[in-house]
């Protein structure tokens, strides 16, 4: 299947009972067995669900896996993957990262003998210097969250696997979505994602994915989900469910709304700096052209003025904007990452990359694009 047929159809099959086109949200806890250890494959919801089982298979189908997992949230399928490891040994990190990965690494992890090393992920030989005999995982987020930084995933997944075949290469494809990039197909281990943003679309599920190609691995990671119980509900698998169907459609406005919305902001007198992997000028535009089927819904800029209340202004005379957490649903959201998602980053290490007072993050929606150009011209003039 192609990937717009592959949304809608991938892993899916019609129910059995009654034909039922679409899948049935299974509320249930528990199933009846004809003997002890009987059973139709289901047992116990902790362990499996049918409901979830779709959206699994689902997740699977659409990055080109084998094994899909979906978690209570992003946060939780990130803990997981961190618990294959043990003390002692060592993560390699991008230096950009979503302000929650960075908590539960430094604040959980570190605590139970984990080590971080957070690098420029704009040079591979940035990573590779950084591998020592206790490196285990390498963390990738691309595009970052929120300064948009492009990681050349295959060229770090093969030069790492060249010096220890046995290092795990994860990607957050969260930005991204597997319609415009498929991780697995460019070395790696493991895909990410909070399905809270754009697999649902529809900002009312907290969900996480985890999609694997390797048994034995995927074997690991459903025994720790299954053992540490941070599942997804049958009802938020049915409406994460939807959401894929509708992925490929929603990614082309959110694309198309978004490149119109980074040359707007590119050319107005009162934005300092644009973080769009589009513009030929990003330092990491042939990268992403080169492993990214389009560039995101996902914009973020800098005011001229560089003060917090500057930007706090703009931020509150949006109309069509949202000021709110999170992104990748249908309506537009605009966010102040020093405040709302990177606010549990220390304020030296926000600067050190370049998230300022002024920096401001889009999640363009898929409204009318000329809606949201009015919204902002009138935020930014008032």
């Amino acid at each position: 299947m192609k990937f717009n047929t592959k949304t809608i159809h991938g892993g899916q099959k019609h129910e059995e009972a009654t034909g039922a086109v679409m899948t049935p949200i299974f509320q249930t806890s528990t199933y009846a067995q004809s003997s002890p250890g009987a059973h139709k494959g289901y047992e116990y919801s902790r362990a499996a669900n049918p409901t979830r089982t779709a959206l699994e298979n689902a997740f699977a189908a659409i990055e080109n896996g084998t094994h899909g997992f979906a978690f209570s949230s992003g946060l939780a399928a990130i803990d997981c993957v961190l618990r294959l490891l043990k003390p002692g040994d060592e993560v390699i990190a991008g230096d950009d990262l979503y302000g929650g990965t960075y908590r539960i690494f430094t604040k959980i992890y570190e605590k139970y003998g984990l080590k971080f090393q957070f690098v420029d992920m704009n040079e591979v030989d940035n990573v590779t210097t950084a591998i020592s005999g206790k490196t285990k995982l390498v963390w990738i987020e691309t595009p970052t969250n929120p300064l948009m930084k492009i990681t050349d995933i295959a060229a770090i997944a093969s030069s790492v696997k060249s010096i220890d075949s046995s290092i795990l290469i994860a990607v957050d494809n969260t930005f991204a979505t597997p319609f415009l990039q498929q991780p697995l197909e460019l070395g790696s281990d493991i895909v990410m994602h909070s399905a809270t943003k754009y697999l649902g679309g529809h900002s009312d599920i907290v969900m996480g994915a985890l999609v694997v190609k390797d048994t034995t691995l995927a074997k690991e990671l459903h025994f720790i989900q299954f053992a540490a119980g941070a599942i997804a509900g049958p009802m938020d698998s049915f409406l994460a469910l939807r959401g894929i169907k509708t992925l490929h459609v929603r990614m082309q406005r959110h694309c198309e709304n978004c490149e119109v919305v980074a040359k707007y902001l590119v050319k107005h007198p009162k934005i300092a700096e644009v973080y769009y992997p589009g513009f030929k000028n990003h330092p990491n535009h042939s990268i992403a052209k080169k492993q990214m089927k389009d560039f995101g819904g996902m914009v973020s800029f800098r005011l001229q003025d560089e003060s917090k209340d500057a930007a706090l202004k703009f931020l509150e005379n949006t109309q069509v904007f949202t000021l709110a957490e999170s992104l990748g649903g249908i309506e537009s959201l605009v966010s102040h990452p020093i405040t709302m998602t990177h606010a549990s980053i220390p304020e030296a290490e926000r600067l050190k990359i370049g998230i300022t007072n002024s920096l401001i993050r889009l999640s363009v929606g898929i409204e009318d694009v000329n809606d949201l150009l009015n919204d902002l011209e009138q935020a930014l003039r008032n």
